[in-house]
């Protein structure tokens, strides 16, 4: 049987978890976006004069600040409203259901980076650091 209050303890701990592999699925799309690296996706040749250009280094620099717990919330909050445009202007239009449309990722990071604007970045983060020092 599961014992709520143990679990209640390790809630900042998984928190951090959620947040960092967040942070490292969306820096792999900017990665492929921007230096062709993994492999096999649209690498390289961003025109960054484009809204679709701009989504490397945001999916880049924001999976960063994601995993290392730095400016948590505010980047968070860039990320939730990108991957909400993301979502309505590439997949929406194509059927009305994230299943059909290939948007089920992107409805998903919305709602994760969400909660994270709420919850914080959990218990491993620059974040608390930087908040140790200022106190």
């Amino acid at each position: 049987m599961l014992n709520s209050s143990a679990l209640s303890a390790w809630a900042p701990r998984a928190l951090s978890i959620l947040r960092i592999v967040a942070g490292l699925l969306l820096l792999q799309h900017g990665a492929q976006k921007l230096l062709g690296f993994p492999p096999g996706g649209q690498g390289g040749g961003l025109d960054l004069s484009t809204l679709a250009g701009w989504s490397g280094p945001i999916e880049l620099v924001g999976g960063i600040l994601i995993i290392l717990g730095l400016f948590t919330r505010p980047a968070a909050f860039v990320l939730s409203g990108f991957t909400a445009v993301a979502y309505w202007t590439v997949h929406a239009g194509q059927s009305p259901y994230p299943i059909n449309n290939g948007g089920e990722l992107a409805v998903l990071y919305c709602f994760v980076f969400l909660y994270l604007i709420f919850a914080g970045p959990g218990a491993w983060a620059l974040d608390n650091m930087i908040g140790r020092r200022r106190a």
